[in-house]
């Protein structure tokens, strides 16, 4: 079983990524980006539409090889888990079963009564994803990432298009699961507030060709990041890094 983090920071290093462009014509995404994220901390990625944010991710995934620069991942053999804006559940298959088709042949069997608890799932298992809302799904999506005890968890967007009740649900929801089973993670969004509430390191991208232009840590434990802190530092950030979505 892979330890829960890895051993070793995700570090990246991405240099003069390029793309064809609608025309035919070669598009710098990146200019150069590189940051690291400590073993079983939750970082973030942010900054204006099309400055290379998902791009990063597909290259942390392996989906995009071609680039210039440094991958080291927390674990080489290490098992890395996606959550993608869309749940992409398998339509003929109940929550439970689409959760445990992530799992390796070994630990199919294995008791996931508790993170189905957590995650406000424990009388959904037998449903449909016809039959859920977004949000729930979501919340599947989540529960399936988690399940392999992933020692890289990747998330791109994963509260876009939910209205703030149910993506803060979510939020909390992410917090408490990732608390108990903490992983490396890496989280994209446009969102500050979202950053603000999940992360230990925020990373800011500059528009494209994307630099980094700043990375900003937040030392306070997530149990004293209530209203009045969160304001003070969304206001902080805001002004240290100023159009930066």
């Amino acid at each position: 079983m892979p330890p829960a983090g890895g051993r070793s920071a995700l570090a990246v290093e991405i240099r003069g990524k390029t793309f064809l462009g609608a025309d035919g014509e070669a598009v710098r995404a990146i200019e150069e980006i590189a940051f690291e994220v400590a073993p079983a901390s939750f970082a973030t990625l942010i900054g204006p539409s099309g400055c290379g944010k998902t791009t990063t991710l597909r290259i942390i995934l392996g989906l995009d090889t071609d680039f210039t620069g440094r991958l080291k991942l927390p674990e080489a053999d290490g098992r890395i888990a996606a959550v993608f804006q869309e749940p992409r559940l398998l339509p003929w298959r109940t929550v439970e079963e689409n959760v445990r088709l992530a799992l390796p042949d070994a630990e199919a069997g294995r008791d996931l009564d508790e993170l189905f608890e957590v995650l406000g799932l424990a009388e959904m298992r037998t449903r449909y994803p016809s039959e859920l809302s977004l949000g729930l799904a979501r919340r599947v999506a989540l529960a399936r990432a988690f399940a392999i005890r992933p020692s890289l968890l990747v998330l791109d967007e994963p509260f876009v298009s939910l209205d703030e009740q149910t993506a803060g649900r979510l939020r909390r929801l992410l917090t408490e699961v990732w608390s108990a089973r903490p992983t490396t993670a890496l989280m994209v969004t446009h969102n500050l507030r979202e950053a603000v509430e999940l992360s230990d390191r925020i990373v800011f991208l500059t528009e494209r060709p994307a630099r980094v232009r700043g990375i900003h840590e937040i030392t306070t434990p997530r149990s004293e990041r209530d209203t009045r802190w969160r304001e003070t530092t969304l206001s902080a950030i805001a002004k240290r890094y100023s159009g930066v979505l």
